[in-house]
């Protein structure tokens, strides 16, 4: 276990759609501390203040210090030895297409560097918050400036149908069909999965399937790092895979593996001495 702060904050209201979180962070550690990031509904903005941090995913090993995740639909490996320091922002993919303004596939089980993305503003972001005097002042720093990018402009954000579609996939954990979402929007389903896709990264159905699967790890694991452990029984997998809309503890099983490259009891386990 490495020695760590964590200070959480809930951005401005009227980033709700776009902004799932923040968190400041200071770790240091003398041996490697190695972390399993399953897909999620989340796209990670790294600002670090300090070292690289190595990660190896679907798209091959890089070891960037500020970077921006697209969605993925595989895990992604991450290691560090010695310090880390920085914010972490949990973006939504609308806040991230909003916050870009450019086709999501380009992202899609990406991480590029910031000074990678072609935006200025952005890449010197880090830099700023790193010269605040505290989290109180950089949480500050964050609000205005996502406030002032993802809302300014009201011809650079989502799709009012894509952001719908995304929310109801968001609020039933997967559970909806792509018929229903083309219900709701008017749109007939290829032009849904063309438009969702280009603003999430994934289409609807590959989109559903990691909201649930990050419903089933939060299940597993529900503290996060340093809570939970031993091996989950099978009637605890099966009571998950039942809550979740899995066919059966096997389904679940295969679906661990298939997107988080580990057993559920790897993956509690790793979690758990993390």
């Amino acid at each position: 276990m490495a020695d760590a702060e964590y200070v959480r904050a809930r951005p401005h209201s009227a980033l709700a759609r776009y902004v799932r979180g923040y968190t400041g962070y200071r770790e240091f550690s003398v041996a490697p501390v190695r972390r399993r990031q399953a897909p999620s509904g989340s796209c990670p903005l790294i600002l670090s203040f300090g070292d690289p941090i190595r990660l190896d995913g679907p798209a091959g090993p890089t070891a960037p210090a500020s970077f921006l995740a697209g969605l993925h639909d595989g895990a992604v490996i991450t290691e560090f030895t010695g310090s880390q320091h920085g914010m972490q922002v949990d973006l939504t993919p609308l806040g991230v297409f909003a916050l870009l303004r450019r086709p999501m596939p380009a992202l899609t089980n990406l991480a590029p560097r910031l000074d990678e993305l072609d935006d200025p503003g952005l890449a010197a972001l880090p830099g700023r918050l790193a010269e605040d005097p505290g989290w109180p002042q950089r949480f500050a720093r964050l609000d205005r400036f996502l406030v002032s990018r993802l809302l300014a402009d009201a011809a650079g954000r989502p799709d009012p149908e894509v952001a719908w579609a995304w929310g109801r996939l968001v609020r039933s954990a997967g559970a909806v069909a792509v018929a229903e979402l083309a219900v709701g929007t008017g749109w007939s389903r290829r032009y849904l999965l063309t438009r969702f896709r280009s603003q999430i990264g994934l289409a609807p159905k590959p989109a559903a399937r990691v909201l649930r699967f990050e419903r089933a790890a939060r299940s597993l694991v529900p503290d996060g790092p340093g809570n939970g452990s031993g091996r989950p029984s099978d009637v605890v997998l099966a009571e998950i895979a039942a809550a979740c809309g899995y066919a059966d503890h096997s389904h679940l099983v295969r679906e661990f593996r298939a997107l988080a490259g580990c057993t559920p009891s790897e993956y509690r386990a790793e979690w758990a001495d993390s």
